[in-house]
């Protein structure tokens, strides 16, 4: 059952066995049904999330109401408004799923213990932190500076399979489009093979 979260520490930190049992003993586990709302915008983000199946997204709801998402999290991905969860204050975003999605998670507490009992996990969160903010920048760039195809073209690539999971509404959100464009885009893009 935790086969996928152990390979997931072992990308960036080796773990012996007293180390693992001792992270896997603060390690809880949850299923979500789809549409269900783990963080609301205001709360505080008291855990972070490991995706073992399933697929949460990150969105913020302008002051029209409308949905804009910040980034998919399907299998072995981590989740966690970062800024509530380090700092213990209200969260700017709201995390939900889009699935019926099965997540393991530390509370802050416990994962702030761990980091003490297993120093090797402050390597991982800080080196994930980094992974994540880089992703974040290419992001932004990305939608400052590139065409609806063009960033279409990196969801693709960066979500394989994704697009045949989740709804067309979510993804054209994610892109910063309507779903009738991105509806022309694949079009167009399908007509091309």
């Amino acid at each position: 059952m935790h086969g996928l979260i152990l390979d997931n520490f072992a990308m960036h930190i080796s773990l012996n066995d007293e180390e693992k049992e001792r992270v896997l003993s603060k390690l809880q586990y949850k299923e979500i049904g789809k549409n269900t709302t783990l963080l609301k915008a205001g709360k505080v983000c008291a855990n972070i999330y490991f995706v073992n199946k399933g697929c949460l997204r990150i969105f913020h709801k302008d002051a029209e109401n409308a949905e804009h998402n910040i980034l998919f999290c399907p299998e072995n991905w981590w989740l966690a408004d970062i800024v509530s969860f380090s700092e213990q204050t209200p969260a700017f975003y709201t995390i939900a799923a889009l699935e019926n999605t099965e997540v393991f998670y530390f509370s802050y507490a416990d994962l702030e213990q761990l980091y003490v009992e297993v120093p090797k996990l402050e390597r991982f969160f800080r080196i994930l932190i980094q992974n994540g903010f880089n992703l974040y920048q290419h992001r932004i760039t990305s939608n400052l500076s590139k065409p609806a195809e063009e960033r279409y073209e990196l969801f693709r690539r960066q979500y394989p399979g994704l697009e045949q999971r989740i709804s067309q509404k979510h993804i054209a959100s994610y892109l910063g489009i309507t779903p009738v464009f991105l509806s022309l885009i694949r079009k167009k893009k399908y007509q091309k093979h």
